[in-house]
């Protein structure tokens, strides 16, 4: 399967900045794969770095918006019945399904961090019909920096592309430990700011 996706990457490379846009369009293609792959392209002197993490990022933002429209469009049974098709199991879904009902809309940006659910994270925020702009904001923020970190090891190691899933694993987590973190002090500070006051006031 991984020479195939391979092959249907290389099929881009021709179409240079939007070409990786595109590719990163469609959920099935591992965003693992194709990241440091264009940072390979970028080694070679094909494309710039920044022009890359760019396009890397708004395919980035682009692409779960259709698994976000399907989440709010299809539903849950149509996800459990279709879903093999695109490489979605309700295992997965109800892990995503989880960890959103436990932190609620930030998860959007959070779990791009995390392994396991940072594709299928889109499904649940769309069957909650979270606002489609916050998702997609949330979803640039987080794939920024990640974009970044594929793109550039992708760069430093060459030929050796490859091998950047198991190091970028160790920047990420910990990244996503951080996200988190951010996240709860956020909802903390939010909900102590608009907490009543304890004080009555008299004319």
């Amino acid at each position: 399967m991984e020479h195939y996706i391979l092959a249907f990457i290389e099929y881009f490379k021709d179409l240079s900045y939007f070409g990786v846009l595109l590719a990163l369009c469609f959920e099935f293609v591992p965003a693992e794969v194709v990241l440091p792959l264009a940072g390979y392209w970028v080694y070679q002197g094909d494309m710039t770095l920044w022009g890359t993490v760019l396009a890397g990022t708004v395919g980035g933002t682009i692409g779960p918006l259709t698994l976000y429209a399907l989440g709010r469009y299809g539903g849950r049974p149509f996800l459990i019945k279709y879903g093999k098709y695109m490489f979605i199991n309700e295992e997965n879904l109800s892990k995503a399904d989880a960890f959103f009902e436990k932190n609620g809309a930030m998860v959007a940006f959070t779990a791009r961090f995390l392994p396991g659910v940072r594709t299928l994270i889109s499904i649940p925020c769309g069957m909650a019909k979270m606002n489609v702009w916050i998702f997609s904001i949330y979803t640039f923020a987080a794939m920024l920096p990640i974009t970044f970190l594929y793109v550039f090891l992708g760069f430093k190691l060459g030929d050796k592309w490859e091998e950047v899933g198991g190091i970028a694993n160790d920047y990420l987590l910990p990244a996503g430990i951080v996200a988190v973190i951010v996240f709860l002090l956020y909802k903390f500070m939010t909900r102590k700011a608009i907490k009543p006051s304890t004080f009555t006031h008299k004319n």
